[in-house]
């Protein structure tokens, strides 16, 4: 890790030296496995190795799948059952990718949120921040797109909804929408597009995972104090950190464990608890839904997006205020993409010069309410655009603007954060207890 002291590779006599010197491939995984990592790391540290292993699962089972899959609207729903029924193992396969996209998403927003509350985005970790929000960006692309392939009536006017949205966008929204689908309508083209990019956009977010954390691994990992490793000697650094192996990656095969059985409870026993019974009904656009709801993991935004209509007043201003260029349908476009960018910001509105919410007393309450706020937009987003959800919604999206744009920049200012400890060492000794001198 640069900037931190620790001991590197050192390759033995004949073949490991010859190779070290052509090609530095043992060192790099060397340095990966062995990287100095703050001691006094908690659970919440554990999610970066599940979001991992769905990577991997989703890769894998997905280009299984895909061996199977026909993307075409007269064969997709056929070429799904046939997965189900006739493939080896194919149900099983199908259930761990649809699930495996549930248990991604689940622990990105934990990864988030720790990363909101501990203050990972602040200097010098901006860059892994935005790379971290890329990635996000990407998984929601991706998660859209392969809710299409199986073509049935959610897939289908899901498709229909989310891609019409952009067609609100002025002077260049109707050409951003053909583009998208492929043509002028949800049809033959667009599920063509859809399951190209579907499978494409995984292994570009391999290459980001990639960046991302060699990110972390140039600025260091933060950690539940957000007090710095010292860098002063080999010696101090030793007293803050550990190596992340055998400590953390054991820690984390541990977690993952525990995961990855209620992951395959679930999969096993209730694997279609968290899809829609619409989506075992073949696609037809002459038959709409009562209710288009997305997969659970867009609900939030999905609400903000429904929240702002033509009788709201910041839309009635905006209208008026641009012409009439800015309508309901565009203003809650905007909305909805601009409740993602002010989380990509946030490492410039969090003016507060102490890293972790664990010394911010104001701080937890608020952001405790971000949290609650979070999960009344998703219940809101799976409601009928109507009252008094749409009340609700509202409200929630008024609070995220809010939280991102307000109160984290003037709680900078007003807020009297308790001291953190002086060193890593002191937080880990005041937990766990002093530990004995080597």
């Amino acid at each position: 890790m640069a900037g931190i002291p620790h001991d590197h590779y050192e390759p033995k006599p004949g073949f490991e030296k010859w190779l070290h010197k052509r090609l530095n491939i043992v060192g790099l995984l060397y340095d990966t496995v062995m990287i100095p990592t703050p001691k006094n790391l908690n659970w919440m540290w554990i999610w970066g190795i599940v979001l991992t292993f769905c990577l991997a699962l989703q890769i894998v089972t997905g280009i299984v799948l895909a061996m199977h899959y026909t993307p075409h609207v007269d064969h997709a729903f056929a070429s799904i059952e046939h997965i189900m029924r006739n493939v080896n193992g194919g149900h099983m396969l199908r259930y761990l990718h649809m699930n495996g996209a549930s248990l991604f998403f689940f622990a990105v927003y934990i990864h988030i949120f720790r990363g909101l509350y501990y203050g990972s985005y602040k200097a010098p970790r901006e860059v892994t921040w935005i790379i971290g929000m890329l990635i996000y960006l990407l998984m929601m692309a991706t998660g859209f797109m392969g809710y299409v392939l199986p073509w049935g009536q959610m897939s289908f006017w899901g498709a229909t909804v989310i891609t019409g949205l952009f067609g609100a966008i002025p002077l260049i929204g109707e050409p951003i929408q053909t583009w998208l689908l492929g043509g002028p309508a949800v049809d033959n083209y667009t599920l063509n597009r859809f399951f190209s990019l579907h499978y494409l956009l995984p292994f570009v977010i391999a290459g980001l995972v990639v960046v991302h954390i060699w990110a972390f691994h140039t600025t260091g990992n933060n950690n539940p104090t957000g007090v710095d490793v010292r860098r002063a000697s080999k010696a101090e650094a030793k007293k803050d950190t550990l190596p992340f192996w055998p400590y953390f990656v054991i820690k984390d095969l541990f977690a993952l464990g525990v995961v990855l059985v209620v992951f395959f409870a679930i999969v096993g026993f209730m694997p279609n608890y968290l899809g829609h019974p619409d989506n075992y009904i073949e696609a037809n656009p002459l038959v709409t839904p009562s209710h288009i709801v997305p997969e659970w993991y867009f609900l939030p935004f999905y609400a903000i997006l429904r929240a702002f209509t033509s009788d709201v007043w910041v839309v009635m201003f905006a209208s008026w205020i641009t012409g009439g260029i800015i309508n309901a349908k565009f203003f809650g476009v905007l909305a909805m993409f601009g409740a993602i960018v002010v989380m990509a910001l946030v490492p410039w509105l969090d003016t507060s010069r102490v890293r972790s919410g664990r010394f911010r007393p104001q701080f937890k309450w608020w952001f405790f309410l971000l949290v609650i706020d979070f999960f009344v937009l998703m219940w809101a987003g799976a409601m009928p655009a109507e009252p008094p959800y749409s009340t609700i919604s509202l409200i929630g999206s008024a609070y995220w603007f809010a939280y991102f744009l307000v109160i984290l920049p003037i709680l900078g200012v007003i807020e009297k954060p308790t001291a953190p400890p002086e060193t890593i060492e002191d937080d880990f000794d005041a937990h766990y207890g002093k530990q004995p001198a080597e």
